[in-house]
C-alpha cells in the first residue's frame, strides 16, 4: 500500500472498501479487497512547495516542491491529475510557456526540464557546463528561449528550446541570482541578485537596456506588470519599489515591514513586532489588470496593495494553527524555563534506550531529519499566483495550497464514494419528485439514457428553482448536457427555459470560465440560432398558408365569408 506507516484505517458499511491514510506522505487510498484494485489513490506533496502557476484556463494549478515532484491539480475537484517525478532533487521554480501546453521547471539537481502537458512527458532537458543548483526560471513569451539562475553561480544561463543547446551565459551580477522575469512583450529579461542590483537585459542583442538599478538590500523577487511598463522589486529590508521599464527610473515605493510583520517563534528573543526575519516579502504577483499586487513572505500574512496609491487594501491571514511557529503574537510564559522555552529543550539524552540517545543527524545538515525535529514548522508563504480570470489567487504556504476567491459560492465538492447511488435509487428519487437529488445522482452515475430520462421528467415550472439550488460544481456538466441535448430534443420550450435559467442565474460564473466552456457555449448559441431560424421559417410559412386559405374561402360563393358579406349588405 505505502512505504511509510499507516496512521488511520476505515471500512465502509458493506465491508467492501478499505480506506487507508498515511500522514507522513499525505496519502489517501481506497482499496477494494475483492477485486484487489484502487478505487481512489491520492497523494499530496510531503515537503514544502516552492512555486505555483495557474494554467491559462484557470481550472488547473501546477505546484513544485522540495520532494522533487511536480503536480497538476484540478481546482474544481481538488484532486491531483498527474505527477512528474523525473527530477532527482527539490524543484525550485516552474513556469508555463505563454504559447502551447509546455511547462518548464528548474531544480536543485542541476537540470531544467520541459514537459508536454498533453502527453504528460518530459521531452527536453537542459543542463549547464558545470554542476549548478538552479533556483530561478524565466521563459520567453515566444517559448523559444528559457533562462535560469543559480545561487551558486553569478551568471544567467540561456538555452534554446528547439535544440536544447546552451546559447549564452549573461555575466554582470556580483552575487547569486535570486529571481528572473521576462517582459510579456518579449525580448527583455529582468534579473534580481543578492548584490543589491536589478539588471535589464536585451537577450537577443546581448546588451543591457539600462544601467543596473541600485537598491539598498538583497533582492528577493522581481515581477513585471502585464503591460510591460512597470517593474516591482522586493528587497530584504521589507521595501517594495516600482520602476519604469522605459525610463529605468524609480516611480514609487512603499514600506511593507509593518504590514507583513507578525508572529513570534520559540527561538525569537524579541517580540513579534521587532523580529527582523518576518519583515520582508519573498514572493509577489501582479493582478491581471496590473492595478493590484500581492506580496507574502516568512510570516502569516499576505498583503494586497493598490499599485497607484500604494495603500494596503487587505491583509489575509494564512493560518491560525497554533501548532505552527509564527502564528502567535505572544508566547506562553508558562512554557518558559530557566534553560529556555520548553519546546526547544533536548530530551533525547534522557532516553532509557541507547538507540534513542544516539544522534544520527548528518554533520553540517541544516534541515536534518524532519520526522525527529523538536519544534514545529514555521508558517510562511513561498509563492503567489493570480488566476487568469482575475477572480482568484492561490498561495503556497506551510498549511498547503490555499485558494482565495471573490465568489462566495463554494466550488469544491468532495468525491462522494457512496455505493447507494444506483439507477434504481435515482428513479426512486425521481418518482418521489426529488428532482434536484435525482439530477445530481444522474450526473454522478454519468449514464446518458438515465440522465436524459431524469432531465425530461423535470417540469418546466421547476427549472428556475432547480438551477438556483444545484451545486456550482455541476454547472459546467449541466451546460454541456443541455448543449448536447438541445439539438436533438423536441421539447423546445423546456430547453429554452433551461438556457434562460442558466444564463440569468450563473452568468458571472459562465463568463469567468468561458475558456473551459467555450465549445459548449458555441453549441448553445448555434442551437439557439437554429431554433430562431426554424421558427421564423415556420411562422412565415404559416402566415402564407393562412393568407391563402382566407383568400380561397372569400372567393367561394357558398363560403361563410361570402354569406357574412351578403348579410351585411342586405341589412344596409
Amino acid at each position: 500500500m505505502t512505504h511509510q506507516g499507516i496512521d488511520d484505517v476505515a471500512i465502509n458499511n458493506s465491508g467492501e472498501w478499505l480506506a487507508l491514510g498515511a500522514s507522513k506522505l499525505g496519502q489517501l487510498l481506497v482499496w477494494e479487497w475483492q477485486s484487489e484494485s484502487y478505487i481512489l489513490k491520492q497523494q499530496s506533496h510531503f515537503d514544502s512547495m516552492n512555486d505555483i502557476v495557474y494554467a491559462r484556463d484557470g481550472n488547473r494549478i501546477i505546484t513544485a516542491a522540495d520532494d522533487g515532484k511536480i503536480k497538476l491539480w484540478d481546482t474544481q475537484s481538488g484532486f491531483c491529475i498527474v505527477t512528474f517525478t523525473e527530477h532527482s532533487s527539490g524543484v525550485t521554480a516552474c513556469e508555463l510557456a505563454p504559447k502551447g501546453n509546455v511547462l518548464f521547471s528548474a531544480s536543485l539537481d542541476g537540470s531544467v526540464r520541459a514537459w508536454d502537458l498533453i502527453r504528460y512527458r518530459n521531452f527536453r532537458t537542459f543542463s549547464a557546463p558545470t554542476r549548478l543548483s538552479f533556483s530561478s526560471l524565466a521563459v520567453d513569451p515566444s517559448g523559444d528561449v528559457v533562462c535560469a539562475g543559480s545561487l551558486g553561480s553569478f551568471d544567467i544561463h540561456i538555452w534554446s528550446v528547439q535544440t536544447g543547446q546552451l546559447l549564452d551565459q549573461l555575466a554582470g551580477h556580483e552575487g547569486p541570482v535570486s529571481s528572473l522575469a521576462f517582459s510579456p512583450s518579449g525580448g527583455l529579461l529582468v534579473s534580481g541578485s543578492w548584490d543589491h542590483t536589478v539588471r535589464l537585459w536585451n537577450i537577443f542583442d546581448r546588451t543591457q537596456s539600462h544601467e543596473a538599478l541600485q537598491l539598498q538590500a538583497d533582492i528577493t523577487d522581481v515581477v513585471i506588470r502585464p503591460d510591460s511598463k512597470q517593474l516591482a522589486v522586493s528587497t530584504l529590508d521589507g521595501q517594495l519599489t516600482f520602476w519604469s521599464i522605459l525610463k529605468g527610473s524609480q516611480s514609487a515605493s512603499l514600506d511593507g515591514r509593518r504590514d507583513v510583520t507578525g508572529g513570534r517563534r520559540l527561538s525569537d528573543r524579541r517580540t513579534a513586532s521587532n523580529v527582523a526575519s518576518t519583515k520582508n516579502f519573498s514572493c509577489m504577483s501582479y493582478s491581471v489588470d496590473g492595478s493590484c499586487i500581492l506580496a507574502g513572505g516568512n510570516s502569516k500574512y499576505i498583503c494586497l496593495y493598490d499599485v497607484l496609491s500604494g495603500s494596503l487594501l487587505r491583509k489575509f491571514t494564512v493560518s491560525v494553527n497554533l501548532s505552527l511557529e509564527g502564528t502567535q503574537e505572544y508566547l506562553n510564559s508558562r512554557t518558559l524555563t530557566e534553560a529556555g522555552p520548553a519546546g526547544l529543550l533536548d530530551t533525547q539524552a534522557e532516553a532509557s534506550d541507547l538507540e534513542n540517545r544516539i544522534d544520527r543527524s548528518m554533520p553540517g545538515s541544516g534541515r536534518g531529519d524532519l520526522s525527529s525535529r523538536r519544534t514545529g514548522p514555521a508558517v510562511r508563504v513561498t509563492a503567489l499566483a493570480f488566476s487568469p480570470t482575475g477572480r482568484n489567487f492561490c498561495a503556497a504556504s506551510t498549511e498547503g495550497l490555499l485558494i482565495y476567491s471573490l465568489d462566495s459560492t463554494l466550488y469544491f465538492d468532495p468525491f462522494d464514494l457512496d455505493m447507494d447511488i444506483t439507477p434504481a435509487s435515482t428513479l426512486e428519487a425521481l418518482s418521489k419528485r426529488l428532482h434536484l437529488q435525482a439530477l445530481i445522482m444522474g450526473f454522478r452515475l454519468n449514464e446518458g439514457p438515465l440522465l436524459k430520462r431524469v432531465f425530461e421528467a423535470i417540469p418546466s415550472e421547476e427549472v428556475g428553482r432547480l438551477v438556483k439550488q444545484i451545486p456550482m460544481v455541476y454547472i459546467p456538466r449541466l451546460v454541456r448536457f443541455v448543449a448536447q441535448i438541445i439539438t436533438t430534443s423536441p421539447r423546445l420550450e423546456s430547453n429554452l427555459r433551461w438556457i434562460e435559467a442558466l444564463l440569468s442565474t450563473h452568468g458571472a460564473f459562465l463568463k469567468a470560465n468561458i475558456t473551459s466552456l467555450a465549445q459548449e457555449m458555441r453549441m448553445v448559441q448555434k442551437a439557439i440560432n437554429t431554433i430562431q431560424t426554424d421558427l421564423a421559417r415556420v411562422s412565415d410559412e404559416n402566415i402564407y398558408v393562412l393568407d391563402y386559405m382566407l383568400s380561397q374561402s372569400a372567393q367561394k360563393p357558398g363560403s361563410s365569408a361570402t354569406r357574412i358579406t351578403n348579410a351585411s349588405s342586405g341589412d344596409s
